[in-house]
């Protein structure tokens, strides 16, 4: 007994008495500090209830807002999904080649046009000019290539629209 009262009046026991004490105030004051945060929290949390002031309906309506978003969410992604098929059967790759069509008419007044989707279908018109009239014909294209014969002009549009 007489050698714990000896060490209670020790240099020793006064510095860990200090160093206790040094580090019971640091808690302390991050426990304030974390008191004064969570105090902000909650004021900020009652402002926005408004007067009802009750957590149980605000987390009841932030749920019903969150289905509806949710719902929202899904009719979006099924939108962009139908947008994906049908963009894919848009043209997509056009090719024109413009060319004189009789050896007497001095201009390229004449003109193969392809349009192609995404997957190397569509048509190909085929505009022919002349002094005294012009017509167009159109050829389908299925695959990259048409049950009808191509003239030079229409295989070199259709080329040049499937490379792009």
């Amino acid at each position: 007994m007489e050698q714990f009262l000896n060490f209670c009046k020790s240099e020793y026991f006064n510095l860990a008495i200090l160093i206790i004490n040094i580090v019971l105030m640091i808690i302390f004051i991050i426990s304030i500090i974390s008191i004064n945060k969570t105090k902000k929290i909650y004021k900020t949390l009652i402002n926005k209830m408004g007067k009802s002031g009750n957590i149980e309906d605000l987390l009841f309506e932030v749920m019903e807002k969150v289905k509806l978003i949710e719902e929202e969410n899904k009719e979006i992604k099924h939108n962009c999904s139908n947008l994906n098929k049908e963009i894919s059967t848009c043209i997509k790759k056009v090719g024109i080649v413009r060319y004189s069509a009789f050896k007497d008419m001095g201009s390229d007044l004449s003109f193969a046009l392809a349009l192609l989707d995404e997957f190397n279908n569509g048509v190909i018109l085929n505009g022919i000019y002349s002094v005294e009239n012009s017509n167009i014909y159109a050829k389908p294209i299925e695959n990259g290539s048409s049950k009808y014969t191509l003239s030079e002009e229409e295989e070199k549009a259709l080329d040049i629209a499937m490379q792009r």
